[in-house]
């Protein structure tokens, strides 16, 4: 018979159950310790601002003097903002649109780039998608403002060369959310693009030999090969880009700054403007309360919807 040796640390809490215990609690409080730092980071800045939130709601508070007890006022006032309406139609539109292309063209994206190609031309195209993502949002929205201006603009140059009437991108009510919009998709799809590759990267090969042997071309491998297998990474990709398409602000605070009016202005914009501008901390606070609602409740529904679409191995 042979016998199977025990590690020595095994061993030694074997014969003595004391030691093991002092052991395994030392380890416990190594763990703990270790931790902390990311523990009280997001207490400090996570968990105490979203408690904070919750608190100003039912206060009146213009960070000049001391809050004052507003009960449910800031809550009911909701219900009569107009603007809040406008607002929240304006984030609709913007999110439904960048989540769309942004994970339409950036699995298309990543399909190109996951067949076969040189590796010189294979590192180039990844890195050139990929730099809007590296760099920060607000410096690509100032050359962005400055390439759809209307009159001096770079695009509005070119398409005067084709006969073609300047456009006021982002001056007109009816191009400044989609100017926004296009912005976004540019510089985020490269992100989207990278995780679509690494689920790509990720199906085995004999899948597709499989159906190469039973005759499907590129169209079939695609639809009956390459989406199911896929399913998952581009359920993750939809959260967490319908997610972050909600929460803009800066590119088009940089842009439009929200207008003409409020053609422009998001539900992110909005909430910085009544917090910051005119130091209605309360509202300010009832308002991202409804984005919070309204995130968590689109998340539960792309979750309970997964079940129908995401396949897994």
């Amino acid at each position: 018979m042979t016998s199977t040796a025990l590690p020595d640390d095994k061993i030694d809490r074997q014969a003595n159950p004391q030691k093991g215990t002092t052991l395994a609690r030392r380890e416990a409080w190594a763990g703990y310790l270790f931790a902390t730092p990311a523990l009280l980071g997001l207490l400090a800045f996570t968990a105490l601002p979203i408690i904070a939130s919750l608190v100003l709601i039912f206060l009146h508070y213009d960070l000049l003097t001391p809050p004052k007890w507003a009960g449910v006022e800031n809550l009911t006032r909701l219900t009569s903002d107009s603007r809040l309406f406008k607002v929240y139609w304006n984030s609709l539109r913007l999110t439904v649109g960048a989540t769309f292309l942004n994970n339409v063209l950036g699995l298309l994206l990543a399909v190109g780039l996951n067949r076969a190609m040189p590796w010189g031309l294979r590192y180039l195209l990844r890195t050139s998608i990929f730099f809007p993502v590296m760099t920060t949002t607000a410096s690509l929205a100032v050359v962005w403002r400055f390439l759809l201006t209307q009159d001096r603009g770079v695009v509005n140059f070119l398409i005067g060369q084709i006969g073609l009437d300047p456009v006021p991108w982002l001056s007109s009510s009816a191009w400044a959310l989609f100017s926004a919009m296009i912005y976004d998709v540019w510089k985020a799809c490269g992100y989207l693009m990278v995780i679509y590759l690494a689920g790509l990267q990720g199906i085995p090969a004999v899948y597709y030999e499989a159906a190469r042997i039973d005759g499907a071309g590129f169209w079939q491998q695609f639809r009956n090969v390459t989406l199911p297998l896929i399913s998952p990474t581009a359920f993750f990709a939809i959260v967490i880009s319908l997610i972050g398409a909600f929460q803009i602000f800066d590119n088009v605070y940089v842009l439009t700054e929200g207008g003409p009016g409020d053609a422009s202005r998001v539900i992110a914009m909005y909430i910085y403007e009544k917090a910051f501008r005119g130091f209605e901390m309360g509202y300010a606070s009832a308002v991202s309360f409804t984005l919070f609602v309204i995130l968590i409740t689109l998340t539960l529904l792309q979750f309970l919807g997964a079940r129908r679409w995401v396949h897994y191995e």
